[in-house]
């Protein structure tokens, strides 16, 4: 079936209501269901809060969840032209929404690049910051981005090259293949939630521009001194939840990270990839809702 003219603006019910604040980069989309202690979701590259939608569905009895649309391709409204998104200026992006909405004590949940957004938002100003959950994501000893798309950056330095590689992804077949989501979902995506993620760089050239802005700017450069920052300077507790099949983020990465954290725990997760929302949402919402019980 044919996606429908606004398919890439679709956003799941689960997640509650729509809402946005403006900060320097922009406007900045979110959603947000339930009351509790709070819980703010980042997602990574070709993803939007839709990403979330099964595992806030489980967790809104207990906890305010807050999911953030980032500017990551997957996103509805462009940020500013001259708005920052190296990975400094994508982590600022949640430093200064937690700001603007006067959020404190939260728990920060990353998976994918929105992990390592979260790493750097935390080890430049963790004030806001009570609980870090990290989910298959880049840790300090992993390339960012890693393999096998770590050529994208060199891509993305030509907008109309990016461009046509993204295109391809309207059609199914390419987008669940190994090139693209199928190394991150074990199982195929909803249909409603793969075209939020794959058509709004192809159909909204607002929203090309700031993903080939973000990936052209990515390196480690960073990542890796944040990581190395938060094992040394991050006190609070830090979930590593991994999934034992990943096939893009070495769950021995993890554990070697929880190890070196000083309130860190791994906790594997079965029968996933990276998309861990997607594959295995109740198991992640009862990891986090654990891990916000202990203590």
């Amino acid at each position: 079936m044919a996606p429908t003219l606004d398919a890439h603006l679709w956003r799941s019910p689960l997640l509650g209501e729509p809402k946005h604040a403006d900060i320097a980069h922009g406007r900045i989309q979110y959603f947000e269901r339930g009351h509790g202690p709070t819980l703010v979701f980042v997602h990574g590259w070709l993803a939007n809060a839709n990403l979330w939608r099964s595992v806030i569905d489980d967790l809104a009895s207990d906890f305010r969840c807050i999911a953030v649309d980032m500017p990551l391709g997957a996103h509805r409204i462009p940020v500013l032209p001259g708005a920052d998104l190296t990975p400094n200026g994508c982590a600022s992006i949640i430093r200064d929404f937690l700001e603007v909405m006067n959020l404190d004590q939260l728990t920060l949940v990353g998976n994918d690049s929105g992990g390592a957004y979260s790493q750097i938002t935390t080890a430049n100003d963790s004030s806001r910051i009570s609980r870090l959950v990290l989910n298959a994501c880049e840790t300090p000893f992993d390339p960012f981005p890693p393999p096998p798309f770590d050529g994208l950056p060199a891509i993305a330095q030509s907008p109309a090259r990016f461009g046509e590689l993204l295109a391809g992804l309207r059609n199914p077949d390419i987008r669940n293949s190994e090139g693209a989501f199928g190394l991150l979902s074990k199982r195929p995506l909803d249909g409603e939630a793969s075209d939020s993620y794959a058509l709004p760089s192809i159909v909204e050239p607002g929203v090309l521009a700031d993903f080939c802005r973000v990936v052209a700017a990515t390196t480690p450069s960073a990542h890796h001194p944040a990581g190395r920052k938060l094992i040394a300077d991050f006190p609070a507790p830090t979930l590593l939840a991994w999934n034992s099949e990943d096939r893009v983020f070495p769950p021995s990465h993890a554990e070697r990270y929880a190890a070196e954290l000083t309130n860190g725990t791994f906790v594997a997760i079965d029968d996933s990839y990276a998309f861990t929302p997607e594959d295995q949402p109740a198991q992640l919402a009862q990891v986090i809702r654990d891990f916000r019980a202990d203590g």
